[in-house]
C-alpha cells in the first residue's frame, strides 16, 4: 500500500509518501508545499491544490491520510488552515483516492506509543521507524510522515479496510 500523509497548512503543507508492505516501511519521498505570506489567500489555495494534484499524479497513492484540525488560540489561522485542508481533501476526492483522517493524539499514539508525546519524540520515532539518515525537515514534513505511519498501523489493516467499505 502506498500512503500519502498530509500535514495541512496554508504556509507549509508537509507531505510524505511511504510504502507499507508485510509490516515493513519503505520511504518513497517527502517534502513540503510552501506558499509565501504575501501571496493572496486564493492564490495560495490554488498553489496548494495544484501541488497536491502533482503529488497524486507522481506517486499514485492508494490512500491519503490527513491530520484533523485542532483549533488552538488563533481562530483566524485555524480558518485559513481549514481552507487549505479543504482543497487538499478536494484533490484526493477528485482523484478517487480513499481519505482517512487522524487526530494529533492518534498520530502520536501510533508513532510513539504515547498520545501526548512531544514533537521531538515524534520526529525521533519517525526517523527511526523509516530508517532515515537524519530527521526530515521542516517539522511539518516529519508530521506528514507520522500521519502516513499512523494510517499504516491502523487504517491499513485488513479489519479497517473491511469496515470502511
Amino acid at each position: 500500500m502506498i500512503i500519502l500523509g498530509i500535514d495541512p497548512g496554508l504556509a507549509i503543507v508537509g507531505w510524505g509518501v511511504i510504502e507499507y508492505r508485510n509490516t515493513k516501511f519503505r520511504t518513497i519521498a517527502y517534502g513540503s508545499l510552501q506558499t509565501p505570506a504575501g501571496m493572496r489567500t486564493e492564490a495560495r489555495l490554488s498553489a496548494i491544490y495544484d501541488g497536491m494534484n502533482e503529488l497524486i499524479e507522481k506517486y499514485h497513492p492508494d490512500a491519503v491520510a490527513i491530520e484533523e484540525l485542532f483549533f488552538d488560540k488563533n481562530i483566524t489561522t485555524g480558518i485559513r488552515v481549514a481552507e487549505a485542508r479543504g482543497v487538499l481533501l478536494l484533490s484526493a476526492e477528485r482523484a478517487g483516492i480513499p481519505i482517512q483522517e487522524y487526530t494529533p493524539m492518534q498520530v502520536k499514539q501510533a508513532v510513539s506509543g504515547y498520545g501526548k508525546a512531544d514533537k521531538r519524540q515524534v520526529i525521533t520515532m519517525v526517523t527511526m521507524l523509516l530508517g532515515l539518515a537524519k530527521p526530515p525537515k521542516p517539522d511539518d514534513t516529519a508530521d506528514a510522515l507520522a500521519i502516513a505511519i499512523c494510517h499504516a498501523h491502523s487504517g491499513g489493516s485488513r479489519l479497517a479496510q473491511y469496515f470502511n467499505q
